[in-house]
């Protein structure tokens, strides 16, 4: 178990909280727009006869959808550049 589940794991309260706040955010507009095209994507592959396990339907800034091992689907994004934790530098001072 990695450090963010196992804080979650420990803290009832913060999981709650953190679990109502991704609920919102996966209710907005856009992020349905984009699960919904990534599932459409997926199916597509699937019966195009296209081996998709392990693999994420990943939008790409221009606006197409490849499929890319889901680890650097999902890390891309995870600390963005200025953030507190962030490995990149932080911009403020």
């Amino acid at each position: 178990m990695r450090k963010t589940a196992k804080y979650y794991a420990k803290n009832p309260k913060a999981r709650k909280k953190h679990r109502a706040s991704s609920a919102k955010a996966q209710k907005s507009p856009s992020a349905v727009k984009n699960r919904v095209e990534s599932n459409k994507a997926r199916r597509k592959a699937k019966a195009a006869g296209k081996s998709v396990s392990g693999k994420d339907a990943s939008h790409t800034k221009s606006g197409k959808i490849v499929f890319e091992i889901s680890s650097s689907n999902r890390a891309r994004n995870g600390m963005k550049k200025g953030s507190p934790k962030s490995r990149r530098g932080n911009t403020k001072k």
